[in-house]
This record gives structure tokens, sequence and C-alpha cells, in this order.
């Protein structure tokens, strides 16, 4: 048994159910790696926040999260190059060497994890945008090479998938960010509904804060639907993986929307029958799409936030 892929498999089946169940649709080697990544990523947020698979009271601090920061870009690197003590990090260091993930999309990631240990606050769209690329949209990327990807498009749209993700888990998570200091939501946009940045949890704007939700919801469609034009160009049980995923997370955002004011009342949560309409609805659909889909005319992403193209530029409109 290859100890460092059981460890990985591990992590993500704690830490993630629906991802782990949608990893299950890969072939055995895309799994292996998606699973290999996955507990790299984990292991970061875990750090930062002092947690494990991201819960409360896992893991003692006994350095501030500026220093946690630092000593994770540090062992990054050196997994990079083959130096590893930690087993997660002999799970990244296969990652980058048999697939070729390059060291400055998992720096990208880690920048995402520095916005929220230096406070970062989030004015505009463009800001939130910005966030939701590195701590997501760059994995959406890597997890494309991964599975064979090269091409600049397919990896845009890859980073869109990232970021309709994020902008679901914002939305989502709002009352819980909220509780620990923290706001994704565009500060410019809860100015125009009444929201003070400092009053979000405040029953009595419960109604407004979803009005902005349901706005940030309108953006994460906009992702969702570019996304949806790159899965055709990857292998096929790659596309029913991620496109099974994208179902999950596009209907936690139609759980949010339908709440209403209550949406933070309990999580929301796609259920088990609900998940495998979504992987047999995803299967039709790449079958659809293999067959159709590269002879059909794939739409701009004109006007969409795009990635940088380099590591730590700023993000852009495409267009």
């Amino acid at each position: 048994m290859d100890k460092i892929v059981e460890y990985s498999r591990e992590r993500i089946e704690k830490g993630s159910r629906s991802f782990a169940a949608a990893a299950r649709l890969f072939d055995a080697e895309t799994r292996a790696h998606a699973y290999m990544l996955y507990a790299w990523c984990r292991h970061c947020d875990d750090v930062i926040d002092g947690q494990e698979l991201g819960f409360a009271g896992g893991r003692a601090a006994t350095a501030s999260p500026a220093e946690r920061l630092a000593e994770l870009r540090k062992a990054t690197r050196r997994a990079v190059r083959g130096d590893w003590d930690e087993m997660v990090f002999g799970a990244l260091h296969r990652v980058v060497a048999e697939r070729g993930v390059p060291e400055r999309y998992l720096l990208d990631h880690l920048e995402g994890f520095a916005m929220d240990v230096e406070g970062r606050r989030y004015r505009t769209l463009d800001d939130t945008l910005g966030y939701c690329y590195h701590v997501a949209g760059v994995v959406g990327v890597m997890m494309a090479v991964i599975m064979g990807v090269k091409d600049a498009a397919t990896l845009d749209r890859a980073s869109d998938l990232g970021i309709a993700f994020q902008l679901t888990n914002i939305t989502r998570d709002v009352m819980e960010d909220a509780a620990l200091g923290r706001v994704y939501l565009p500060e410019d946009w809860l100015e125009e509904a009444g929201v003070p940045r400092s009053a979000i949890a405040d029953p009595a704007n419960r109604q407004k804060v979803h009005e902005v939700t349901e706005r940030l919801l309108a953006v994460s469609d906009r992702f969702y639907v570019s996304a949806r034009h790159g899965i055709a160009f990857l292998p096929f049980r790659s596309a029913w993986a991620i496109a099974s995923a994208r179902f999950v997370y596009r209907d936690i955002g139609r759980l949010v929307r339908r709440e209403g004011a209550a949406a933070w009342d309990r999580r929301a949560r796609v259920s088990a029958a609900r998940k495998l309409y979504g992987v047999a609805r995803s299967l039709a659909t790449i079958a659809r799409s293999h067959a159709h889909g590269r002879l059909v005319e794939i739409p701009s992403r004109k006007g969409l936030w795009t990635r940088p193209r380099g590591s730590m530029e700023p993000g852009m409109f495409c267009g």
C-alpha cells in the first residue's frame, strides 16, 4: 500500500466529504494526485487557523499566524526540491515531481492565507475575486494540471470553477466568518445595502445581508457557466468528477438562495440523494459534451475577472 496516498485519502475523506465523493470518479492515478494535493491544501488551512481538518481545538498554536505562514512557505519550497520531513510535504513533492505543478501556483495559494493573516479587507468585488483566486481558483488550476491540461484557455476555465466554488462558500459561511472577524462580501455592496461591516451578524440585518449574498451568487453563476465550457476538454473520467463537484457546489448556492434570511440558521448541505442525482446527471452531460462539445463554439470570457498570468500579479478583466 502506498502510505503517502493512503494518508492523503484519509485527510480528504475526513475533511471534505463532498470532494472525496467526486474524487472517486477519477481514474486511479489522477485520484491519487488529487488526494495528495488536497492533503497539502488542507494542512496549510489548518496550520494558519490552528485547526485540524477544519475543526477547532485540534492543533495547539505555538507561534503567531505570520510565523506559521512563513514556515509553510519555507517547507513548501523545500518540498518542491525534494527535501521534506512530514508526510504531507512528501505528498506535495510527488504532485510537483510527477505531474509538473509549477511552484508559482503553490505560492499563489499561500498568498490567499497571507490575506487572512494580514486581515485584508475587500472593498470591491474585484478585491473579493482576487481573494477567491488565491484560496480556490489556483487550486482549480493545479487540479487541471494534474489532469494533464496545459493550455492557458482551459486553465482559465479551471480557475473560474475554483472561484465559483469559493464565492459559494462565502455566501454559505457569512456568519461563521463574521464571528472570526472576517468579511469577504464586498464592502461597497454592504454599504449600499445599509449594513455596517461590523454588524453583519446582527439578526436585524439578516435580510439585507442575504440580498448581498444573492448578488454574489449571481456573480458565481457567471463563473460556473464559464467553467462548464472547459470541462469538455478534460479526460472523460476527470470531466465527470469535476462536473459532479460543480453540481454539488452550485446546489449549495441554490439552498442559500432558497432559505432567504434563514440561510444561516443551519449549515447548507446537499443531501446524499441529491448528490447521487448530480453524479448521474453529470455523467449524461459529460457524455454529450464529449460527443459534441468540442464542435461547438466556446463562448468568450469577456468581462470576467481573469487569473494572473504570473506569480502574485494582480487580476484583470478579460476582454
